[in-house]
């Protein structure tokens, strides 16, 4: 289950940066201050910079408390599977 978190979070953050990059490279030529592009730059890597740092924290988090996060989620699904039979 951790591994898939990972990965997940991994994907996450590979598409967060291609949106951003991509956004980023499109309304370039539509933007024509220097200034206005500075901000839009500044910008862009603070979401960037943040939210990666962010789910990184995420899954730092959730590496330390594995057992106990992961370990309810395993006792909850067996604990639904037996009601179930």
């Amino acid at each position: 289950m951790y591994r898939s978190d990972v990965r997940g979070s991994v994907l996450l953050i590979v598409c967060l940066w291609a949106t951003i990059l991509f956004v980023l490279l499109m309304t370039w030529a539509y933007i024509p201050d220097s200034g206005i592009k500075l901000v839009v730059v500044i910008a862009a890597a603070a979401v960037l910079i943040f939210n990666t740092a962010a789910i990184l924290a995420m899954l730092n988090h959730y590496k330390e408390d594995k057992d106990f996060i992961y370990g309810l989620d395993i006792k909850n699904a067996d604990a639904f599977r037996n009601r179930q039979s």
